[in-house]
């Protein structure tokens, strides 16, 4: 094996591991599908082992191309570090996608704009994690927020979290709806009910993994696969069109003809966790962190009450 690879083969070889799919990958790293193509072989001709096993309905990581994964992330991370240690970082924007205006990652960043008026944030508005964190690990966004536990073992290997808060989860409902009163809704109710979780959406693959554990044994439907709906507008006209509910944070703005009602009975908890690149080194990353751990002390955002519900998946990463 070389003593010399070149990172851009490593960048190539992590995307295509993480997105088992060479058109994807090829995209996220803004080349051409023939040029990554390239890269792989090469990479697998330096290394003397096939990467991956590849067909035409699908491509897999190979035995060798499992075992090398977490090391050539590190080695990409080391170059994180290496880049921000000898240049210039703080003058750099960093790159936050805070998901949706409003929730928890918007809080943040509107905290450590007061906070830090030196420091230069650009915010991003792409809803869910898993889409995001790709990005993270293509080096396009250095911040997001959003459920840690519910990204694959592959992504979460390149990437640092924070905990920073317990979202309240509730139920947008057509104003018209029969559960649409005031207050909170008893999670019971929802037996028979189909909601929109983000199913057929892959950027949003850990809210719908998320939804499927709480309906579990519920009685409670899980919307099927749909196209990615963008816009608000276009989002109302197809929940009201398909007869949906839609699973939500509690934080969640209104929308025109749509109610919010938190979830009772047991209460319903989001982990949001502040997450971004491993080996990242930026002054905005650590005036994030100080900002997030400041609203997590001041407003309780980790605190659950009593007998409050989390996925078995996010209570043991988390340690709880």
């Amino acid at each position: 094996m070389p003593r010399d690879t070149d990172p851009r083969l490593l960048r190539a070889f992590a995307a295509v591991a993480e997105e088992l799919h060479f058109t994807r990958a090829a995209a996220r790293l803004f080349v051409a599908q023939q040029a990554l193509s390239r890269d792989i072989r090469r990479l697998e001709r330096e290394w003397g082992v096939p990467l991956f096993t590849r067909t035409t309905r699908q491509v897999t990581l190979s035995a060798e191309g499992e075992r090398l994964l977490p090391y050539a992330l590190r080695v990409l991370a080391a170059h994180e570090e290496l880049a921000a240690a000898v240049g210039p970082s703080g003058q750099r924007p960093l790159v936050v996608d805070v998901c949706s205006p409003g929730i928890t990652g918007q809080q943040v960043l509107d905290a450590v704009r007061e906070a830090a008026p030196e420091l230069e944030f650009i915010a991003r508005y792409h809803s869910g994690l898993t889409g995001a964190a790709a990005e993270i690990t293509a080096g396009r966004v250095d911040v997001s927020f959003g459920r840690f536990a519910g990204l694959s073992p592959t992504l979460r290997a390149g990437l640092e979290h924070m905990l920073v808060r317990f979202e309240r989860v509730a139920v947008l409902l057509p104003q018209d709806h029969p559960l649409a009163g005031p207050g909170e809704l008893p999670l019971a109710r929802l037996a028979g009910e189909t909601l929109y979780a983000g199913a057929g959406n892959p950027e949003t693959a850990e809210w719908t993994d998320f939804a499927r554990t709480l309906f579990a044994g519920r009685g409670i439907h899980l919307a099927a696969p749909f196209p990615m709906i963008q816009g608000d507008a276009e989002f109302v006209r197809v929940v009201r069109k398909q007869g949906w509910s839609v699973l939500a944070s509690d934080l969640f703005t209104g929308l025109p003809g749509m109610v919010v009602r938190p979830l009772a009975a047991p209460v319903v908890l989001s982990p949001v966790s502040m997450v971004w690149r491993r080996g990242l080194r930026h002054p905005g990353l650590d005036a994030l962190r100080s900002a997030a751990a400041g609203l997590a002390g001041r407003h309780g955002w980790l605190t659950r009450p009593p007998g409050a519900w989390l996925p078995a998946a996010d209570r043991s990463l988390l340690g709880l």
